[in-house]
């Protein structure tokens, strides 16, 4: 089966001590004293796509002047998103000064009902900066070189084989395993799987021998692919990626039909003023076309995306009716 997305993709190839939530201040020291304090919300522990996502725009912003000041990264882990979604609407509908990281994930979350009484109309939709692909990943000395190898594993015994990944079932992570092992013709209720909170943790226990499969995202697999620890046995994107990932073949490339990608961008309040509103559209808007940022992007694996305001907001409402639909196929839903 295979997954797509309609978004317009165009391809180029001091710290602040935490507390209870973990929260850092990104960018230099002294600008923070006088300027207006802005914070982006990482619903997930360090480590992963929800960091990566808030680090993207903390780091890009400040760099392209964007923002005056370092902007606060707030670690807020708890349900894949449900804690900072449902936080957004119960205390901070109206903070024009946050923004909460999102991606495909919270749109398959939305639509599988976990965030609570809260639908993908409780929030206001940002944009995105960046997109990136799905991945099943093994440790480098895992016994299977290919995708096809994993397949004919998992045929014999699917139970024998650990997956892990960030989120329950039911997650973006879990559909990656679950379409991949319907393609291969295997039930993906049979598959044996292992939830994590976040891609830091799933990627940690591969490494640790506690899950024998990863399905995670290209961008968080760039030092790991550097320091050889892992092997990625297919990309689920449409072709092959460049740079780092040039030698990584996709799932369909192995006979799989199989591609998931991933948008990564943000969203506010449902009362935020509309003047705030628009001020982080531009925002983020400007630092897409901005040419020092396509560098930093691209250090993180990630490849364009140009979708913001009232476009990107419909996007996301139709694509959480689409996952309503795939849950069904894939046996989530009746």
């Amino acid at each position: 089966m295979k997954i797509t997305t309609s978004f317009p993709l165009r391809r180029s190839l001091p710290l602040l001590a935490c507390t209870a939530l973990g929260t850092v201040l990104l960018g230099g020291a002294g600008v923070a004293q006088a300027a207006e304090k802005t914070e982006c919300i990482a619903p997930a522990k360090p480590g992963g796509g929800y960091d990566l996502t808030c680090r993207l725009a903390a780091n890009g912003l400040l760099d392209a002047k964007l923002i005056d000041a370092p902007m606060l990264v707030t670690y807020m882990p708890g349900g894949i998103g449900a804690v900072a979604y449902n936080h957004v609407n119960g205390v901070r509908k109206d903070d024009g000064n946050m923004i909460v990281a999102a991606s495909t994930g919270a749109a398959v979350n939305l639509a599988l009902g976990k965030f609570g009484q809260y639908d993908a109309s409780e929030v206001r939709w940002l944009g995105a900066l960046g997109v990136d692909y799905g991945a099943i990943v093994v440790k480098a000395d895992a016994p299977w070189q290919n995708l096809e190898e994993l397949m004919t594993a998992l045929k014999e015994n699917p139970s024998q084989v650990a997956f892990g990944a960030g989120g329950s079932i039911g997650s973006q992570d879990w559909m990656k395993a679950a379409l991949t092992a319907q393609a291969a013709d295997i039930d993906p209720k049979r598959l044996r799987y292992v939830a994590f909170e976040g891609g830091g943790e799933a990627l940690a226990a591969l490494l640790g021998n506690h899950i024998q499969v990863f399905t995670g995202d290209l961008s968080e697999l760039k030092s790991q692919l550097e320091s050889g620890d892992i092997r990625v046995l297919a990309a689920l994107s449409e072709e092959r990626m460049d740079g780092p990932y040039a030698d990584i073949p996709t799932a369909a490339e192995q006979g799989y039909d199989v591609e998931w990608p991933i948008w990564r961008g943000y969203y506010t309040g449902p009362e935020v003023s509309d003047e705030d509103y628009q001020a982080w559209v531009d925002r983020i808007q400007k630092l897409a076309e901005d040419p020092g940022f396509a560098k930093l992007r691209e250090d993180r694996g990630l490849f364009p995306m140009d979708m913001v305001g009232d476009e990107f907001d419909a996007y996301v409402k139709q694509q959480v009716a689409d996952f309503k639909e795939l849950a069904q196929q894939v046996g989530l839903t009746q």
